[in-house]
């Protein structure tokens, strides 16, 4: 009798990079099939590292979605970004994905994350994003990058297009090895964040779609209480956004509109994710 070969089970770390608004959170979220990253039009939504795990029969993934790269660091909160994404190739990680949008022309901030990734010495993914928009298109300006890369994938994060083969092909750089993450149970795929975390990341993000390029970088959220009230299948959230006083009203909007049209957003999208009716008390104070 023929002895039986287990398929071989390979496990390792994975850091996504690219300047800002590449793509880089909507590539993962595509990756994972569920939201694990906030996604906004306003460059540098994500500002830490944000670390979730991808399981498949050939092994596991812990994926690193970096901030995306500033090309000028005058600015003191870009250059904490900076070193975020910087360090996350220092902390054991076996292959980079690097992102670059197609549709917008290489510049400074492209030439730094390179910079940066040439630095390192492991294996290298170069990914062509937004393939499913044809105009404006760049591409031509990235072929060189093919020859410094292990493997090259065109794909589309936002129409999920090709994302099999760039999963297929990070398994081919991974070495056999053990789950680092035992996953069975978890409520969601993101590792270094909990629940009030995460909800305030989701409570920003909806604050750059609703307001676009008029919110600072500088607001913060806080979650404060979450209640749960089991009989009524309800979850009660407390949460403040803060920001610099001139910023207040324009968040607030005309008689509270744009502060409530950012908490049905938020509300509505756990309503989805929990099954649960979902009360927020969003409010918003000068810091």
């Amino acid at each position: 009798m023929k002895e039986e070969i287990k398929p071989i089970f390979k496990s390792g770390v994975v850091a996504i990079l690219g300047r800002p608004n590449a793509g880089k959170s909507t590539l993962l979220n595509a990756i994972l099939g569920t939201k694990a990253s906030i996604t906004s039009p306003k460059p540098q939504t994500t500002q830490f590292s944000v670390q979730a795990v991808f399981d498949d029969p050939r092994g596991q993934i812990i994926f690193t979605d970096t901030p995306g790269i500033f090309a000028k660091t005058d600015n003191p909160k870009a250059h904490d970004i900076n070193l975020t994404a910087e360090h996350s190739l220092k902390e054991g990680v076996d292959v980079v994905v690097y992102v670059i949008d197609k549709t917008r022309e290489r510049g400074i901030e492209e030439n730094k994350v390179l910079g940066i990734i040439r630095k390192f010495d492991m294996p290298k993914i170069l990914v062509i994003n937004k393939i499913d928009k044809k105009h404006p298109d760049f591409i031509e300006q990235y072929q060189f990058l093919k020859e410094e890369f292990d493997a090259t994938i065109e794909l589309s994060a936002r129409s999920h297009e090709n994302i099999n083969i760039l999963i297929d092909t990070i398994f081919l750089f991974l070495r056999e090895g053990e789950k680092m993450v035992d996953s069975e149970g978890m409520a969601t795929p993101v590792l270094n964040m909990d629940s009030k975390l995460y909800l305030e990341e989701m409570i920003r993000e909806k604050a750059f779609l609703r307001l676009r390029r008029e919110v600072p970088y500088s607001i913060r959220v806080v979650v404060g209480n979450i209640i749960e009230k089991p009989k009524k299948n309800m979850t009660v959230i407390e949460a403040k956004i803060f920001c610099p006083a001139r910023y207040k009203k324009m968040i607030i909007g005309a008689g509270g509109s744009k502060i409530k049209e950012i908490g049905t957003m938020t509300r509505r999208e756990l309503e989805l994710a929990t099954n649960r009716k979902i009360f927020l008390d969003l409010r918003v104070e000068e810091e």
